[in-house]
């Protein structure tokens, strides 16, 4: 039962999920939030106020633009990229603490969370595959 214990405990102290990301947002806590992705990806689509930081380029930026000690939260496209744990490494190397977003952009979007685009904010849609979706009757 202790191994069992550690490993959940350890776990969710490195991950978080979009629900908690964007609940901490909504109760004003300073979240911030990195897109690992690439250029293509992050030109599509992105959680609504993220910074774009390629996991190849956090050794170099993060230093630079992030104040050391800043809590980050990264993401990459789904649960089936590992983008998203690459740049959380980054991060932790440079002594950030720092939580991957399980789930990705992809269920973001999919919980209907805030996203945007180069030409500005994307319609929200509610996903009743992920989250339950009530009428607004």
């Amino acid at each position: 039962m202790t191994d069992a214990l550690d490993f959940f405990s350890t776990k969710l102290t490195h991950e978080t999920d979009p629900s908690d990301v964007y609940a901490a947002q909504k109760n004003g806590e300073h979240v911030v939030l990195i897109d690992v992705r690439g250029d293509e990806a992050w030109a599509q689509g992105r959680v609504a106020g993220a910074i774009h930081m390629p996991y190849r380029q956090i050794a170099e930026r993060a230093p630079v633009e992030i104040p050391a000690g800043t809590a980050v939260v990264v993401y990459c496209w789904s649960p089936g990229c590992n983008a998203g744990a690459k740049g959380a490494r980054e991060f932790a190397l440079l002594g950030y603490p720092v939580r991957e977003m399980i789930g990705g952009f992809e269920y973001w979007a999919r919980e209907g969370q805030p996203t945007e685009n180069d030409r500005g904010e994307l319609p929200r849609t509610f996903d009743p595959l992920v989250m339950v979706v009530r009428d607004k009757a």
